[in-house]
């Protein structure tokens, strides 16, 4: 446990109204949004500033007291759950300022609270675009993006977070500050400290500040929604958009369970009596929107797409994507317990992964609605269940064991965006090699000897 002295330095540093400690609130930051059990930490702490982050991680390394850093807690693979009794949790939801926005050089500089959507709203403000748009958005957080390398429902055309990281300033185990990237566009001044430092989980270093690439906005759009009376028509067409070259800017699957419960709840006029249905959308220049829309259109009706439906304006066009965002809250609210995964194989092999699911499924006797970005491969396979259920939830635990199989084989991943941390940690040498955990291990032991950096996620420490 912390020691109360330690105790009265945080709060020397921080301010008492920083600094957590009764049950309450320790209850508060012991879970994430994973189906995993709870650890509560022996104190949680809330730097303001960047200076306060690095003297929080400096004085958690000399006392020798494993730390977890956590943004919003939306992350999906336990990632956030403190690593034991004795751990402490810095919280960065207090570091929220925007220090640029750069229209003329299109970059912005962040510190890791700032929220996701907040971010997009007021760079949108100097009519520019960040792309990236995980589900949890509307409450994520830019380090929390980084540290798992968010990705989204634009991923397909845009790219993930990866994709618009220029550089990163974060403290190292030891609470020495490292700057690595810059706001030009070429930057090879060392080591790409920048791109070890994405998607590795708060393992190697606690994000202070980020340097973001910003773009143009695109000048059009044009949404259609696709109608299939089976779920294989609806995956040969995403293969059959992907192979016809045609990128659009989003590309979404939902199976008939998915439709039938966000419509309930949305009353957002989806057709129930379809098996799945496409959300795409192009963007770009009005003639290449045109062109792309034309040729997706033709694709759908290839593959029997038995409707394809414009929205006639921008009210029904939001509806529709407002729908597809509402997916996991509303098959959240089914079952007591929601078991998402993110299961991603080349877009190829889509169809085989689909038809895999509802094998596996109705294998196990389960309820499951798959939704997710068919266009990148990123498939949403979401399981209903009760946890309290002993004999189900195995059952759900079996089934996942055997659809990881199936992605691996299929040349596919254990996660698109979701991150291993420790759920899925197990499988990781399935995916990779023996010598990748050992590589791994000697690199987080080499930059955090004493083993301090959320030590057992990942690969362990």
């Amino acid at each position: 446990m912390v020691s109360q002295g330690l105790i009265h330095d945080f709060e020397q540093m921080l301010g008492k109204e920083n600094v957590f400690s009764s049950d309450a609130d320790l209850q508060s930051y012991s879970y994430d949004a994973a189906v995993l059990q709870p650890v509560i930490p022996s104190l949680v702490v809330r730097p303001t500033n960047t200076e306060q982050l690095g003297q929080c991680v400096k004085k958690l390394y000399d006392n020798g007291i494993p730390m977890t850093v956590r943004g919003a807690g939306t992350n999906l693979s336990g990632g956030t759950i403190p690593d034991r009794t004795s751990s402490v949790v810095i919280l960065t939801n207090g570091l929220t300022k925007i220090i640029e926005i750069n229209p003329n050089d299109l970059y912005a500089v962040v510190e890791p609270g700032v929220v996701t959507a907040t971010f997009a709203q007021e760079v949108a403000k100097y009519k520019l675009f960040y792309p990236p748009d995980p589900g949890s958005q509307a409450v994520s957080t830019i380090g929390g993006n980084i540290a798992e390398n968010a990705g989204g429902l634009r991923g397909l055309k845009y790219g993930v977070t990866k994709d618009y990281v220029m550089g990163v300033e974060f403290f190292d185990a030891t609470g020495e500050l490292v700057k690595t990237g810059s706001r030009t566009v070429k930057c090879v001044t060392g080591y790409n400290l920048a791109g070890m430092l994405i998607q590795s989980e708060g393992t190697l270093g606690v994000i202070s500040q980020a340097i973001l690439k910003l773009i143009p906005p695109p000048k059009a759009s044009k949404a259609i929604m696709a109608v299939f009376d089976t779920m294989q028509n609806a995956a040969e067409a995403v293969a059959g958009i992907i192979a016809a070259h045609v990128v659009p800017c989003t590309l979404e699957f939902l199976d008939n369970n998915t439709i039938v419960r966000v419509d309930d709840f949305t009353h957002a006029g989806l057709p129930r009596d379809a098996a799945a249905i496409l959300l795409i959308e192009m963007d770009g220049h009005p003639a290449q929107v045109a062109d792309d829309a034309e040729a997706c259109e033709r694709v759908l009706k290839e593959n029997k797409a038995v409707a394809v439906h414009v929205p006639k304006d921008a009210q029904e066009k939001f509806k529709l994507w407002e729908a597809r965002r509402m997916a996991l809250p509303v098959l959240a609210r089914c079952r007591p317990t929601t078991v998402l995964e993110d299961a991603t194989v080349p877009r190829s092999q889509i169809p085989a992964m689909m038809q895999a699911v509802n094998d596996i499924a109705a294998k196990y006797k389960l309820e499951v609605g798959t939704f997710g970005h068919a266009g990148d491969g990123n498939l949403h396979p979401t399981f209903l269940c009760d946890k309290r259920n002993k004999d189900e939830f195995h059952r759900v635990e079996l089934a996942i064991d055997e659809m990881f199989d199936v992605a691996i084989r299929l040349n596919g991943t254990l996660s698109g965006e979701h991150g291993i941390g420790t759920a899925k940690s197990k499988w990781m040498e399935k995916e990779t090699s023996r010598g990748t955990i050992l590589f791994s291990q000697r690199l987080r032991h080499a930059l955090d000897p004493k083993g301090l950096l959320n030590p057992s996620k990942l690969v362990g420490i």
